[in-house]
């Protein structure tokens, strides 16, 4: 992977060398379509109180701003994902929820602001996926920003695009992005080659690419390769758009795009809460509810929600009011391991509409929090010797992983048992995890047990901690002299949790399953030594007067 990586490197200063010369510049230029004939329509809602603070200068993601100054499209101290965010004029949409003429105005101004100052390649504003998210905006919306604009600012726009359509061809040509970002490029090259008479090669380029992209990322159970219900999400929405723009145009839709989205949709519901949230698994936040009904309903997907995705990695099991949801598959591959977490076999618990054991989530800003909660102790899962299960990199992606997951699952009648095991300590100590989950009782009783194994001789002593992670909602105190714990859920309900093997105690956590601001909460830990080639560890949640 590390020559992978520097092979990126030398490709990227190559193409930066090629893209920044003034021949290259050149060779954009061409002849313009006078108009778009295809202007596929945007379904997806956008947030008129970001709107207004667009108008003042405000950019907004995820509840965070980010103020810049009229004109500076590369504003100090900019991450990576303030960079897409701004430069991919996603945010097009909160101006048209804000709606009438200052909203127009303000549209306008910005992009042809953004044509003055960045309108030439430059390395971040061009990346192939930004520039594909930026041309499927400034298509799409065409109308709300360009319809009563005078012809010499839909002249600008024209041009630009299709200046931006012929650099974006040339990148794809050489397959220069991967991941999500290849659907993201794909999409504006596609609405382009629908927009644009003339260039209808674009858009055999961009299916071609879709034909090979889908059975790379989107997996048979309908899951994203990535194993985030976050990017599968958006994975979702474009091939929607993609099915959509193309009827506009008056194209045939590939066989391929329905069916998938079909397993995808069941996929995306697999990962939802009864209180319609994600679970918080691989980057993923609780998400946008209304966001996701909406493309649920695009999707159109029906049908019961299935008990496991094999081949994404998760079983479900619910049993009365609870949904017990368990990570039960490996590290993605490279590259789409970037953002995974090292949480083999952890698990989350909901009894109702209210989260009780959960994983400490995502930041979708901060990379800082974020890589900080890629961690296994960021999950409820156990952890030894305070490794991660999975070694994350300075570059994000992993070195040691488990090689092997295995998971053999039981439903009888009203209980559900759940065994698996990994080896992902292995290479550091010779010691295997077997998580054994068992949910029973109308969902009232939930046990475990952790068994660790050294199949080569233990030759030290190992620190054993196992996390349960609490959602802010659940108050919890320790009874009976510190060897219990007592859940109270905000309706009242009270759980109880025991465990034998290990030492109980209550410690500090966080949660940010929601925005980018950590919330105070609590974890139940598990602490012991393991001093012999095996250790067990059995635990109980069970709820009172049930």
């Amino acid at each position: 992977m590390m020559n992978l990586n520097i092979i990126h490197k030398i490709k990227h200063r190559v193409h930066a060398a090629t893209y920044n010369s003034a021949l290259y510049r050149w060779t954009l230029n061409g002849t313009v379509p006078e108009h778009l004939i295809v202007k596929p329509a945007d379904p997806w809602p956008g947030d008129a109180a970001a709107g207004r603070f667009l108008c003042n200068g405000i950019f907004t993601l995820h509840g965070e701003q980010f103020p810049v100054a009229q004109g500076d499209w590369a504003p100090s101290g900019c991450s990576a994902v303030w960079t897409a965010h701004i430069h991919g004029f996603e945010w097009l949409r909160d101006l048209r929820a804000l709606g009438g003429d200052a909203a127009r105005r303000q549209a306008r101004m910005m992009i042809e602001s953004w044509i003055e100052q960045c309108g030439h390649w430059h390395d971040s504003a061009w990346d192939a996926a930004i520039t594909g998210r930026r041309m499927a905006q400034w298509i799409a919306l065409y109308d709300f920003y360009a319809g009563s604009a005078d012809e010499d600012f839909q002249s600008l726009v024209l041009e630009s695009l299709v200046r931006q359509g012929r650099h974006l061809s040339r990148v794809l040509m050489g397959r220069g992005v991967e991941g999500m970002g290849a659907f993201h490029a794909m999409k504006g090259l596609a609405y382009a080659g629908l927009g644009f008479e003339g260039h209808e090669n674009w858009l055999e380029q961009a299916l071609d690419m879709l034909d090979r992209e889908l059975p790379r990322q989107i997996l048979s159970d309908g899951g994203h390769v990535s194993r985030s219900p976050a990017v599968l999400l958006d994975v979702l929405r474009i091939l929607i758009d993609l099915r959509g723009a193309l009827r506009a145009g008056g194209f045939p839709v590939p066989d391929d795009i329905q069916p998938t989205i079909d397993r995808a949709s069941q996929a995306l519901r697999f990962m939802r809460y009864s209180d319609k949230g994600f679970a918080l698994f691989n980057g993923a936040q609780e998400g946008d509810v209304a966001l996701v009904d909406a493309v649920l309903m695009q999707s159109n997907a029906r049908g019961k929600i299935l008990r496991s995705l094999p081949d994404t990695g998760f079983e479900r099991a619910s049993v009365g009011r609870s949904v017990l949801m368990v990570d039960a598959g490996r590290v993605p591959p490279y590259p789409h391991d970037v953002d995974a977490h090292a949480a083999p076999l952890s698990f989350e618990f909901c009894y109702g509409r209210e989260r009780i054991f959960v994983a400490c989530g995502s930041n979708p800003v901060d990379d800082e929090w974020r890589n900080m909660l890629r961690g296994t102790a960021a999950h409820n899962s156990v952890t030894l010797d305070w490794r991660n299960a999975a070694e994350i990199r300075k570059d994000g992606h992993f070195g040691r992983r488990p090689r092997s997951v295995v998971v053999n699952r039981q439903d009888t009648g009203d209980a559900c048992l759940i065994d698996a095991v990994h080896d992902g300590y292995v290479p550091l100590n010779g010691v295997s995890h077997r998580r054994r989950l068992y949910l029973s009782e109308q969902g009232h009783d939930l046990r475990g047990e952790e068994t660790l194994t050294c199949a080569t001789n233990l030759t030290r002593e190992i620190g054993v901690v196992a996390r349960f992670h609490l959602h802010p909602r659940v108050t919890v105190s320790l009874t009976k002299d510190g060897t219990e714990a007592l859940l109270r859920l905000p309706g009242g309900a009270g759980w109880s949790f025991v465990q034998s093997g290990g030492v109980l105690s209550l410690e500090n956590s966080i949660y940010m399953g929601q925005g980018c601001r950590p919330r105070k909460t609590k974890q139940l830990v598990i602490t012991t030594t393991m001093n012999a080639d095996l250790a067990v560890l059995k635990w109980a949640l069970q709820r009172e007067g049930a």
